[in-house]
């Protein structure tokens, strides 16, 4: 049987999807496997460390989705801010039930957490394939290795099962996380831009994870096993 043009096409080129997930895979695994990221994950650190982990995360998304009144009606960001991925009011919610009321004082970010905001701000603000480089990073993350570290929150410091101080991690307006990130995949791969600026949008997910890593080096150093 002969193949379809259309048919020939997909088998000669990858989906874009796939591109930028294997082109990202060193980078990916760098950070998964960061010393800060294998110690919480092993339930080598105490819950002052995972506190500290989330409040990093509250100044990444409130960048992240403080861009999205500008960028909903952009014709390559804007289908990518759906309204059930918003993480802002979970994971404050989880920092009230983790460090109390006053918890608004008692949150700064770290230095490479500043370096991560400003460039998600950069990018948001004049380059809009470049943040769904991020947006694709944080949540597709956050839908998938995120539950491994619901999980072991839950068990190794007693929290809630899917309750607060694991909001962060939980989904309600998603019934089926894998039908949607199939779904968000599909757009990755009708993204609007020609092959030179998916080339870009790879290499700055290859910076988000960088950044993201050096994030993890500056909590490592604030939880030194050991000291």
């Amino acid at each position: 049987m002969t193949a379809s043009p259309a048919r020939e096409e997909t088998l000669s080129t990858p989906l874009f999807s796939t591109v930028i997930r294997a082109a990202s895979q060193d980078r990916h695994t760098e950070a998964e496997s960061a010393p800060f990221m294998h110690n919480l994950l092993s339930g080598r650190f105490g819950v002052d460390a995972y506190i500290r982990y989330t409040e990093q995360l509250l100044f990444v998304y409130r960048a992240l989705e403080s861009a999205a009144g500008t960028l909903r009606e952009d014709p390559v960001a804007g289908p990518f801010l759906r309204p059930e991925l918003m993480r802002v009011a979970e994971v404050e919610r989880d920092l009230r039930h983790l460090l109390g009321e006053g918890w608004r004082e008692r949150i700064a970010p770290l230095p490479a957490t500043e370096r991560y905001v400003a460039r998600v701000a950069e990018v948001a603000a004049g380059w809009p394939a470049g943040y769904v480089a991020h947006h694709y990073t944080r949540y597709l993350g956050d839908l998938s290795g995120g539950q491994v570290i619901r999980s072991i929150a839950e068990r190794t410091w007693g929290l809630e099962h899917k309750g607060d101080g694991v909001r962060f991690y939980v989904f309600e307006g998603i019934d089926n996380p894998a039908a949607f990130k199939r779904q968000y995949r599909d757009m990755l791969d009708a993204l609007p831009v020609d092959e030179l600026e998916k080339q870009r949008v790879v290499e700055e997910c290859r910076h988000a994870f960088a950044l993201n890593s050096a994030v993890f080096a500056d909590l490592d150093a604030l939880f030194p096993l050991g000291a």
